[in-house]
């Protein structure tokens, strides 16, 4: 994926396992499809979702599809390594699928959307491809949910920072609020969207450290350089809002983002 801002690094594939484990008990504990069924994952990476959805329904067999051949092949070594049989990879344009119409009864879409200049486009190319009365399932974050406390104008500044980014890229970082008007936009029917929240304080140790920590902040870190060369902050300044986004991890400190999954069906 060519807007990908987040770069193919391993600290970034193993943010993106990070992220999906402790994500799981909050996206997935209804990523769920009848047995027997197909199911087209558009956007797999490097297969941190796979492993989940794929593992929690066996009788149910997923295409995956990438745009980026070397995640492709890291999805299918951690995929063959656990020993799921229900996935076949295959590397692939979401605008461009070399499936014939009709040929899925579901497809699932998780942090695809958002990196797309056109995603409703993107959801036209997955309709097509989709069987009468099958389902989309997207699901995608919107950084303007985040809030934190202690919050100063340099930790906002640091998430600003990712959002303009990705923006500057063709994506929209924002796009959680919008899943709704895409789906219609796209001639889904029957949508359903529903707000996952994450919430992390010292009463939550275990969420502060896999999502706060080791998901957000490194997520924002990520794009360090790229916020400095682009001249959207002061190296100084971004590394207080760093300093600042841990400071609300600490023993006193709270963090919340909402999530929002989307199930539609194609009429």
């Amino acid at each position: 994926m060519q807007n990908y801002i987040h770069g193919y690094s391993e600290t970034e594939a193993g943010r993106l396992e990070d992220q999906a484990s402790i994500l799981a008990s909050y996206l997935h504990y209804d990523s769920y499809f009848p047995a027997g069924s197909t199911v087209l994952e558009a956007g797999c990476g490097t297969g941190a979702q796979t492993r989940i959805v794929a593992a929690a329904n066996p009788d149910v067999h997923f295409t995956s599809i990438d745009i980026d051949a070397h995640s492709i092949k890291r999805a299918a070594e951690e995929i063959g390594r656990l020993g799921l049989r229900n996935v076949s990879f295959q590397q692939a344009d979401i605008f461009n699928l070399p499936f014939s119409p009709n040929s899925f009864d579901h497809i699932f879409c998780c942090f695809v959307l958002e990196h797309l200049p056109t995603p409703h486009m993107a959801l036209q190319s997955l309709k097509k491809v989709l069987k009468h009365g099958g389902t989309l399932t997207v699901i995608e974050g919107d950084h303007g949910s985040f809030l934190s406390f202690p919050e100063t104008a340099e930790s906002r500044r640091t998430v600003q920072c990712l959002v303009e980014l990705q923006a500057n890229a063709g994506g929209n970082a924002l796009i959680g609020r919008e899943l709704s008007a895409l789906l219609r936009k796209a001639g889904f029917e029957k949508i359903r969207v529903s707000p996952r929240q994450i919430y992390a304080d010292a009463g939550r140790p275990g969420v502060m450290e896999g999502f706060s920590k080791k998901t957000f902040i490194a997520m924002v870190e990520g794009v360090k350089d790229q916020a400095i060369l682009h001249g959207l902050i002061s190296k100084s300044a971004w590394e207080k809002g760093i300093a600042d986004l841990y400071k609300a991890t600490e023993e006193y400190g709270s963090f919340v983002y909402t999530f929002f999954k989307a199930i539609a069906g194609n009429s």
